[in-house]
């Protein structure tokens, strides 16, 4: 069975946020601004990165929704977006949890060789 249309922008949203935080460094970014706003030479002197490392690592976390940048200056302030992750989290709650509309709902598992839901 293919995914619905409706749902393709879901996963492709889930996917995007998943793959800026599948980094180790991206992590740690994350868990330093779980902390409170931080600039980025503070982000540079926690990682021991260079700078066009970080600048790599948050356009990748800004471009994701995840972690929002100002400018104040010659200097870049990053905070996380609470919301934006609570829905990431939501997300990947519901992905994990039988429902009624769930894209497996659909699948002819009887023309399976497989044995799911076969008696033995």
């Amino acid at each position: 069975m293919e995914l619905q249309s409706q749902n393709e922008n879901y996963y492709d949203e889930l996917s995007s946020k998943l793959k800026a935080i599948s980094d180790k460094n991206r992590l740690k970014i994350i868990d330093m601004l779980s902390c409170g706003e931080l600039c980025a030479c503070h982000l540079l002197e926690g990682l021991g990165i260079s700078q066009p490392t970080l600048s790599h690592h948050m356009k990748k976390l800004v471009q994701s929704g995840l972690v929002n940048a100002r400018v104040e200056g010659s200097w870049t302030y990053y905070q996380l977006d609470l919301e934006a992750f609570e829905q990431t989290i939501d997300c990947l709650r519901n992905i994990f949890t039988e429902k009624e509309d769930c894209i497996c709902k659909g699948l002819e598992k009887s023309s399976c060789s497989c044995k799911i839901d076969k008696e033995e």
